[in-house]
C-alpha cells in the first residue's frame, strides 16, 4: 500500500445521545478480522472512552454475521496476521488481534454485544469480552479453532471460561461444536435471545437503562467487578472501600440523593 493510499474502513462508529454504536463493517468477509479492523476497533473504543457524553456502547456487525473470527482466505494464503515464522506470528498476534482484548480490559464503560448473526472463533471471543451479550434468535456461536487446527490465539479460552465456567468452556473448545443462540442462553453464554428485527432495539433499551444511572458509579462498579473477580476477599473489600470513597464524594451521588 502506498503512503497516500487510504486504509480500508472495517469499523463504523456512530453516537446518538449517551449511546455509541461500533459496527464491524466487513460484511463481504462475514466481518472476519483484518489488521485494519483490529486497529480501527481499538481506535473506536478509544473514541468512546474519552467522550464524556458516551455512557454505554453497543458492538454489532454489518450484514448477516456478527463476526466470523479469522479470515479463512488469509489463513490459506498465510498472509496478513497469518504470515511469518513462529516468532513473527507471535509478534503479529501480540501487536494485532491481542490488542483488542487488552484494550477492552481497560475500557471503562459498559459494552454490550448485539450478536446479529454468527459469532465464530475469535468472533465468539470478542462477544465474550463484552459485558453483556444479546443474540438474535437462531444465531450460531462456536469456539471452532480446533476445527482448522488452531488454538484460541486471542485468549478466547480464558474469556469463554469466565463466561460459562471451566468445564463447559473446555467442552466447547475441544469439540469445536457450534451451538444456536437458544442453547447459548441456556448455558449462560448470552443474556437474552430476541427476534432479529428487535435486536438493536432491545440492545439500545438495555444500554439506555445503564446510561440512565450515574456514570461514575457505573464505571467504578464495572471496574470493581472485574478487578475483584480473581482477587482475594481482602483485596476486593479494600478496592470497594476506595471506590466508594470516590463515589460518595462525587456530585453524581448528591444529585441522585436529591431526586424525589
Amino acid at each position: 500500500m502506498s503512503p497516500t493510499q487510504e486504509l480500508p474502513q472495517h469499523v463504523r462508529y456512530a453516537r446518538e445521545g449517551a449511546l455509541a454504536t461500533i459496527t464491524l463493517d466487513r460484511p463481504e468477509a462475514r466481518n472476519a478480522y483484518s489488521d485494519e479492523m483490529c486497529a480501527q476497533l481499538c481506535s473506536a473504543l478509544d473514541r468512546a472512552d474519552v467522550d464524556a457524553d458516551v455512557r454505554c456502547v453497543i458492538l454489532t456487525g454489518a450484514g448477516k454475521s456478527f463476526h466470523a473470527g479469522g479470515d479463512i482466505k488469509a489463513m490459506r494464503a498465510r498472509s496478513g496476521m497469518f504470515a511469518g515464522d513462529p516468532a513473527e506470528l507471535r509478534a503479529r498476534y501480540m501487536r494485532g488481534i491481542q490488542a483488542v482484548p487488552r484494550r477492552i480490559s481497560e475500557f471503562s464503560k459498559p459494552l454490550i454485544a448485539a450478536i446479529n448473526g454468527a459469532a465464530i472463533g475469535a468472533g465468539l471471543d470478542l462477544a465474550c469480552m463484552c459485558d453483556i451479550r444479546i443474540a438474535r434468535a437462531g444465531a450460531k456461536l462456536g469456539s471452532t479453532f480446533v476445527k482448522v487446527g488452531l488454538v484460541p490465539g486471542d485468549g478466547g479460552a480464558y474469556f469463554l471460561t469466565r463466561v460459562v465456567g471451566f468445564s463447559r468452556a473446555l467442552e466447547l473448545c475441544l469439540t469445536g461444536r457450534v451451538i444456536e443462540a437458544e442453547e447459548a442462553h441456556a448455558i449462560g453464554l448470552v443474556h437474552e435471545v430476541v427476534a432479529a428485527e428487535e435486536l438493536l432495539e432491545v440492545a439500545r433499551a438495555r444500554a439506555e437503562a445503564i446510561a440512565a444511572n450515574p456514570p461514575v458509579a457505573v464505571q467504578l462498579t464495572k471496574r470493581a467487578a472485574y478487578r475483584s473477580y480473581h482477587a482475594d476477599q481482602a483485596t476486593a473489600l479494600e478496592l470497594a472501600a476506595s471506590f466508594q470513597g470516590i463515589a460518595q464524594n462525587h456530585d453524581d451521588h448528591a444529585r441522585a440523593l436529591a431526586k424525589p
